[in-house]
C-alpha cells in the first residue's frame, strides 16, 4: 500500500479510486454432519460475485490431514491461504516434532489463523466463517466445530452449516435429527442424501448456492472423515445416491 501511495495511486480495500466498490467473489452453502462412522461434509460448487456466477466448479470442502477436513465459507482467496497455511503446519508439526499435533492444537492454529485475519474482516472483502469436520482417533469419534468471524470455535453435537444458504437448511437438519432419525445412527449411503438433498433445497432458494448441473456432470463435494482417514466420494456414487434419494420422478 505504502508503495502504491509513493507512485500516486490511491487504493483502498473496499473501493477503488473511482469510487466503485470491489466486489469479492463470496456466498455458499457448506454443511457437515455427524454420521455412524464419523463426519460427512459437503460444499456447493459455486462461485459468486454479486449478481454473477464466476464459477461452478470451485472446491469449498479442502482435506488438511487424513484426519480433518475443512468447509470453507466467505470470501475464497483468504480461506484457501488460510487452508494451505494450516495444512502446512500440521505438516511441519508432524515432521519436526515425530507425531500428529492433537485437535485441540489443530483447533487452536485455526482460531489463530481467523483471528490474524480480522483487519480484512472488519474492511467487509475478506471474512472466512469454516467448519472444521475432524476424526478425534483418541476418543474414537467424529467431531464437528464452527467458527465465528474473531476465531472463537464452538463444538456442535450433531451438525453445522454455514454460507448464505444455511438458513434454508438449519431447519430442515434439525428437524430431520429431532424428530425423524438421529444423523449419528446414519449409514454413509443415507448420510450421503441427508447432505444432498439440503445442498439441492438450499440451491432452490438462494442464488448463490449451485445445484447439480447435469449437462456438466457436476456434483457438490462430499468427503467424509473417519478412523481411516479422509475419502472424497467419487462421483459415480453420487450419481447413484442423487438418482435414488434427491431426483423426483414425475408420476
Amino acid at each position: 500500500m505504502d508503495l502504491l501511495a509513493s507512485r500516486g495511486h490511491s487504493v483502498s480495500f473496499g473501493s477503488t479510486v473511482d469510487g466503485s466498490k470491489l466486489t469479492p467473489t463470496e456466498s455458499t452453502t457448506v454443511l457437515a454432519i455427524r454420521y455412524a462412522d464419523g463426519v460427512l461434509i459437503a460444499g456447493d460448487r459455486r462461485a459468486t460475485a454479486g449478481t454473477s456466477i464466476l464459477y461452478d466448479r470451485a472446491d469449498k470442502v479442502l482435506e488438511i490431514d487424513e484426519h480433518t477436513a475443512m468447509a470453507i465459507s466467505g470470501s475464497p482467496a483468504i480461506a484457501y491461504e488460510m487452508a494451505r497455511v494450516l495444512e502446512y503446519s500440521l505438516r511441519y508439526y508432524r515432521r519436526s516434532q515425530l507425531q500428529e499435533l492433537s485437535l485441540e492444537g489443530k483447533l487452536r492454529t485455526l482460531s489463530r489463523l481467523i483471528r490474524d485475519n480480522l483487519g480484512m474482516a472488519l474492511q467487509g472483502i475478506g471474512a472466512v466463517i469454516p467448519i472444521l469436520g475432524a476424526f478425534d482417533v483418541a476418543r474414537d469419534e467424529g467431531k464437528i466445530y464452527f467458527y465465528d468471524a474473531l476465531g472463537a470455535q464452538f463444538e456442535v453435537a450433531d451438525f453445522a452449516t454455514t454460507g448464505s444458504g444455511s438458513v434454508w437448511v438449519r431447519g430442515a437438519l434439525y428437524y430431520l435429527n429431532r424428530w425423524e432419525r438421529q444423523l449419528a445412527q446414519l449409514n454413509l449411503h443415507d448420510a450421503t442424501a441427508v447432505v444432498l438433498r439440503m445442498l439441492d433445497a438450499a440451491a432452490e432458494y438462494d442464488a448463490a448456492t449451485g445445484g447439480y448441473n447435469r449437462r456438466a456432470g457436476i456434483f457438490p463435494v462430499v468427503k467424509r472423515v473417519t478412523r481411516g482417514g479422509t475419502e472424497t466420494l467419487d462421483p459415480s456414487t453420487l450419481s447413484a445416491i442423487y438418482t435414488e434419494a434427491v431426483e423426483v420422478t414425475d408420476v
